[in-house]
């Protein structure tokens, strides 16, 4: 039950924050004229990324689920995947203008 409970709590997490923190880059590329339709994915997969490492090194552990494998990313994996997201993040306006 546990487990399912937790699930759950995931698919929430995931959905709230990709909602909140996906508007703020459609927000201001769609403000600048960037064609979010077409390049807006890249900034979204790295919403995404973002909230997976915010998820495996804080808020796992405060949730339902006490079993194995609940341990936080290494440094370095951690500092990687923030970096590819970032740049996931600013690659719409440089798409935009390199293929345009």
């Amino acid at each position: 039950m546990r487990v399912l409970l937790e699930l759950l709590r995931i698919i929430f997490i995931f959905a709230i924050l990709a909602t909140l923190l996906g508007g703020i880059p459609h927000a201001i590329y769609s403000n600048i004229g960037i064609d979010t339709d077409k390049y807006g994915w890249t900034a979204m997969l790295g919403v995404f990324i973002i909230i997976f490492v915010l998820y495996r090194n804080k808020l796992q552990f405060s949730g339902w689920y006490t079993g194995k494998g609940r341990e936080k990313l290494p440094k370095t994996m951690s500092k990687t995947l923030v970096l590819c997201a970032i740049v996931l993040l600013l690659s719409p306006p440089i798409l935009h203008f390199l293929l345009s």
